[in-house]
C-alpha cells in the first residue's frame, strides 16, 4: 500500500535503480576475483615486503642477544647496538607503508586487528631491549620475548592469504607454513648460539634445543606435502643438499652430546656457518616458490577481466537501453502532468483568489470565461484533464457563492450593527431625560451605571461594524488632547476605578483618528482590566519619542507565555481574513483592524511585574503638540465634545466636596454678560463661570422681555439680583459646559457626551432652556437648585465612602 502511494516519478526511478542493481551484482560476481588480486597485489606490496626484511633483522636481532647475555665483549656489544639500528630502521619504513589509505581499503576487519597487534607488539621491542641490557632477562626469556614480537607478523600474513582461487590460496598457505618453519629454525640457531657462547649445554638447553629441532622440520614436511610438484621438488633438492646434511649432522652431535664430556661438539663459528648457509638457501626457496604463485595469478586475473568485459559490457548496454527507453516514456507522461499540475496551481493560487476578491468587491463573475477548458488528448491523461475541467468549473462556482455568503455576512453584520447603534443611541437619549428629571441620588447613581452599560454597549456594536469592514460613525473635527482621549477610553471601561492614568503631555491626537485610538484603546485596558486581579491596578501612561507618541497599558495579571504573545503580536501586526469560526480573541482582530488603518503599532510583552505590557506607538502623522500650556486663571484647551448634559449635573455647586472642576475651551476675547435671565431677582447666582464660546457671539437682545414675576423675600446672605441683560448664545454648538471629575481624577459620565455629531442631529430637540428659565419663577428655581445641591452633596459622599472602602481605589 505504501508502494503504491508513492510518486510516479519515484516508482519508474526504483525500477531502473533495480535494473542497475541487478547489472551491478552480476557484474560484482565477475568482478570481486580481479579486485581480490588487485588488493593481494596492493597488500604484498605495502605489507608483506617491507615486513620480510624487518622479520628477518629481529630472528638475526634475537639471535645476537642472546649471545650477547653469554659474551660480554665490546665486539658483541658493538655488533648488537649495529643490528638494533638496522631494526629500527626498517621497522620506521614498514610503519610509513602500512599506514597507507591502499592498506585501510584492502584489510578487512581481522586484517586490521593483526596489524594493530603487530604494531604494538614492535613498541614493546623497546622494553625486551632494556630488560636485556639491564640483566634481567635470561636467554629462554630473551628468546620467548621475541617470540612475542615476531609471531603477529606471521599472523598478518595469514590474513592476506585471501584469494578467491583455491589452488593460488592453497599454495600461499604452504609457503607461509615453509616461512613458519624458517622462523623456528632461527629459534633454534639462537638458542644453541646463546649455548656455545657460554660454553656449556645444559639439560634444559639441550631439551629445548631437541624439541625445536623437531619443530621446524615436522613444520616444513607438513607445508611442503601441499606444494605444487615442482617446488616440491625444490623442496626436496634442499633438503638432500650438502648445507642441509651439513646442518642435520651438527643437529644430531647435539642431540647425541654426553654432558660428562670435557669439551663441546664443535665450535660457535662452525654452527653458525651451518645454519647462515641453509637459512640462506632455504629463504631462496621460499622466494622462488612466491615467484611463481605470483607469475600463475597473470592468466587468472586476465580471465578474470575477459568475462567482465563480456557479462559486464553486455548488462550494461542492456541497461542502458532500459533507461533510455523509459525516460522517454516518462518524459512525455510529466510532461502532460506537468501542465496538468500547473493548471491547478494556476486555479488555486491565481484565478480562484481573484474571483473570490472580485465577488468580495461585488463584480459579477463568468464562470465559463475565468474557467477555460484544458485540452489534454484522448488518452488516460487526457480523461484525467476533462475530469480536472469539471472538478475547477464546479470549484470556482462555490468559491463564487461562498464569497457571495461572506460578502452577505457582512452586510448582516454591518445592519445590525447600525441597528443597534440607532438603538442605543435612543436608549442614551432616553436615559439623558430620565437624568435630567431625576432628583433622588440612589435612582440617579443606577441611572449612570445605566449609561456607563449603554456606552458600553455602543463600543460592542461598533466592534460588529468593524469586523464588517466598514467604520464607525464617530468622528471628530478638531484636535483633542491626549489625555481626554484616554479618559474617553476609560469612560468605556466597565472597571474603570482600577485603572491610573499617569500625565501624558502636552499633545493633541489629530480629529480623524480620535474615535478609532477611543475605541483601540478601550479593547486593550477592558483587555488588561479583565484578565488581572480586581485587587490590582492598571496603569496607562503616555509621553512623545522620536518616531511619534506612545500609549503603555501595564497590568500585573498572570501574564501570556511566549508563544502566546508571539502569536498575538503576529495577529495584530497581519490579521487574518475575518472567518465566522475565528471567535476567539475577536478584541485582538479588532484592534489590529483599527490600528491598521492609522498605521498604528501594538506590541504586546512581558512585564516585569508578572502581567502583560501593551506599547501602542502612533505614529507622528496623528500627533501633535499642543501650543497652549496647562489651564491657569480660567484658561483652558479643547476637551472631547459632550451631550448636552442635564439640569441636574449642569448647576452642581463649585463648592462640593472632592470635585475637580476643568476650565472650558479656549476662549476668545469676548466680554461677558453682567448677568443672565437665571440669576434674576430671588435667585441664587451660579457657582462658578459660564463657558465662554469658542467665537466672538453676537448679542441678541429680547425685543420682549416677559415682566419678572413678584420677587419673594431672600433668605439672609443672598446678594442682589444684577440687572438684566442681552443673553449671549454660543456660535459654535460644539461648545460644552465645564467637566467634573470623581476624587480618583476620572471623568464622571455625562450622558450622550461621546455620540457622533450624525447620531446627534438625529436626538430629539432639546427644549430651550433659556425660555423655561423665563417661565419659572424665582422660588421654583431656587427650589430646584437647593435640590439639586443637597442631593449632589449626598451622592458624592456616598462615591467617596465606597471608593475607600474598594482596595486600590485611588487610581
Amino acid at each position: 500500500m505504501r508502494f503504491r502511494k508513492t510518486r510516479l516519478r519515484t516508482k519508474i526511478t526504483a525500477m531502473l535503480l533495480s535494473l542497475a542493481a541487478l547489472w551491478v551484482f552480476a557484474a560484482w560476481v565477475t568482478l570481486r576475483e580481479g579486485v581480490n588480486l588487485l588488493w593481494v597485489s596492493q597488500l604484498d606490496s605495502a605489507v608483506s615486503a617491507p615486513s620480510d626484511p624487518l622479520l628477518f633483522a629481529l630472528q638475526k636481532e634475537r639471535r645476537i642477544s642472546m649471545v650477547r647475555l653469554s659474551e660480554k665483549t665490546a665486539q658483541s656489544r658493538k655488533e648488537l647496538e649495529t643490528q638494533r639500528k638496522q631494526t629500527d630502521r626498517f621497522h620506521a619504513a614498514f610503519r610509513e607503508s602500512a599506514a597507507s589509505s591502499v592498506v585501510d581499503l584492502a584489510l578487512d576487519d581481522q586484517g586490521d586487528e593483526r596489524l594493530a597487534e603487530m604494531l604494538t607488539r614492535l613498541e614493546s621491542l623497546k622494553d625486551v631491549r632494556k630488560s636485556i641490557d639491564a640483566g634481567r632477562f635470561d636467554q629462554t626469556r630473551t628468546s620467548d620475548a621475541y617470540a612475542d614480537v615476531i609471531d603477529p607478523i606471521y599472523g598478518l600474513y595469514g590474513s592476506l592469504a585471501t584469494l578467491d582461487d583455491k589452488e593460488l590460496a592453497k599454495d600461499v598457505r604452504s609457503l607461509l607454513a615453509l616461512s613458519r618453519a624458517r622462523e623456528l629454525l632461527t629459534r633454534e640457531d639462537a638458542l644453541l648460539a646463546g649455548a656455545l657462547a657460554d660454553g656449556r649445554l645444559t639439560p634444559d638447553t639441550l631439551a629445548d634445543f631437541s624439541q625445536a629441532v623437531g619443530s621446524w622440520r615436522i613444520t616444513a614436511e607438513q607445508a611442503a606435502t601441499d606444494l605444487p610438484d615442482f617446488d616440491r621438488a625444490a623442496y626436496d633438492k634442499l633438503i638432500k643438499g650438502q648445507s642441509a646434511v651439513r646442518l642435520q649432522g651438527l643437529e644430531k652431535r647435539v642431540m647425541a652430546y654426553d654432558q660428562s664430556a670435557l669439551s663441546l661438539p664443535f665450535t660457535a663459528t662452525e654452527w653458525r656457518s651451518a645454519t647462515e648457509r641453509f637459512l640462506t638457501d632455504f629463504n631462496t626457496m621460499v622466494l622462488d616458490a612466491g615467484d611463481r604463485v605470483v607469475d600463475r595469478t597473470v592468466p587468472v586475473a586476465v580471465n578474470v577481466i575477459v568475462r567482465l568485459v563480456l557479462a559486464g559490457g553486455l548488462g550494461l548496454l542492456a541497461v542502458i537501453a532500459s533507461i533510455m527507453l523509459s525516460i522517454t516514456t516518462a518524459r512525455s507522461l510529466f510532461a502532460q502532468l506537468q501542465k496538468l499540475r500547473d493548471a491547478a496551481h494556476e486555479l488555486s493560487d491565481d484565478r480562484l483568489p481573484g474571483i473570490v476578491e472580485r465577488i468580495g468587491q461585488g463584480e459579477e463573475v463568468d464562470v465559463a470565461k475565468e474557467a477555460p477548458a484544458l485540452d489534454f488528448g484522448d488518452d488516460e491523461i487526457g480523461q484525467v484533464g476533462q475530469a480536472f475541467n469539471t472538478v475547477q468549473r464546479t470549484a470556482i462556482g462555490v468559491a463564487a457563492e461562498q464569497a457571495e455568503l461572506r460578502r452577505s455576512i457582512r452586510d448582516i453584520l454591518l445592519s445590525l450593527a447600525r441597528r443597534t447603534q440607532g438603538l442605543v443611541h435612543r436608549q442614551l437619549t432616553v436615559l439623558d431625560v430620565m437624568e435630567r428629571r431625576e432628583t433622588d441620588p440612589e435612582e440617579l447613581k443606577e441611572l449612570f451605571r445605566l449609561d456607563h452599560l449603554a456606552i458600553r454597549m455602543r463600543r460592542n456594536a461598533e466592534n460588529l461594524i468593524v469586523l464588517s469592514g466598514s467604520a464607525p460613525a464617530r468622528t471628530w473635527r478638531r484636535s483633542v488632547p491626549m489625555v481626554d482621549v484616554v479618559r474617553g477610553a476609560l469612560a468605556e471601561v466597565e472597571d474603570y476605578t482600577r485603572v491610573s492614568l499617569m500625565p501624558m503631555g502636552d499633545v493633541v491626537l489629530v480629529g480623524r483618528a480620535v474615535g478609532d485610538v477611543i475605541h483601540l484603546l478601550a479593547e486593550l485596558i477592558e483587555n488588561a482590566v479583565s484578565f488581572s486581579p480586581p485587587y490590582t491596578n492598571v496603569q496607562v501612561s503616555g509621553q512623545l519619542v522620536a518616531n511619534g507618541y506612545v500609549i503603555e497599558i501595564e497590568d500585573r495579571g498572570l501574564g501570556m507565555k511566549p508563544e502566546d504573545l508571539e502569536a498575538a503580536n503576529e495577529r495584530i501586526a497581519d490579521p487574518p481574513e475575518f472567518r465566522i469560526t475565528g471567535t476567539a480573541r475577536l478584541g485582538l482582530y479588532v484592534v489590529s483592524q483599527l490600528a491598521r488603518r492609522h498605521e498604528i503599532q501594538v506590541v504586546l510583552k512581558s512585564s516585569p511585574y508578572g502581567g502583560t505590557t501593551v506599547v501602542v506607538l502612533l505614529p507622528q502623522e496623528l500627533v501633535q503638540l499642543d501650543p497652549t500650556p496647562e489651564p491657569h486663571d480660567g484658561e483652558g484647551r479643547d476637551r472631547l465634545p459632550r451631550r448636552q448634559p442635564a439640569v441636574a449635573a449642569a448647576s452642581r455647586p463649585a463648592s462640593a466636596e472632592n470635585v475637580r472642576t476643568l476650565k472650558p475651551g479656549r476662549p476668545t476675547a469676548v466680554p461677558r454678560p453682567a448677568a443672565t435671565p437665571e440669576n434674576g431677582p430671588g435667585t441664587r447666582p451660579s457657582a462658578r463661570p459660564e463657558p465662554r464660546p469658542v467665537s466672538r457671539p453676537t448679542p441678541v437682545p429680547d425685543p420682549k422681555p416677559a415682566p419678572a414675576p413678584e420677587p419673594a423675600p431672600a433668605p439672609a446672605g443672598t446678594p442682589a439680583p444684577a440687572p438684566e441683560t442681552a443673553i449671549e448664545k454660543p456660535a459654535d454648538p460644539e461648545q460644552q459646559p465645564v467637566a467634573e471629575f470623581t476624587p480618583s481624577g476620572l471623568p464622571l459620565r455625562v450622558p450622550q457626551a461621546n455620540l457622533a455629531p450624525a447620531l446627534r442631529d438625529d436626538t430629539p430637540t432639546q427644549p430651550d432652556l433659556e425660555e423655561d428659565d423665563d417661565e419659572r419663577s424665582p422660588e421654583e428655581i431656587r427650589a430646584m437648585m437647593g435640590s439639586l445641591q443637597s442631593g449632589t452633596r449626598l451622592g458624592r459622599t456616598r462615591a467617596a465612602e465606597m471608593m475607600d472602602e474598594q482596595p486600590g481605589g485611588e487610581a
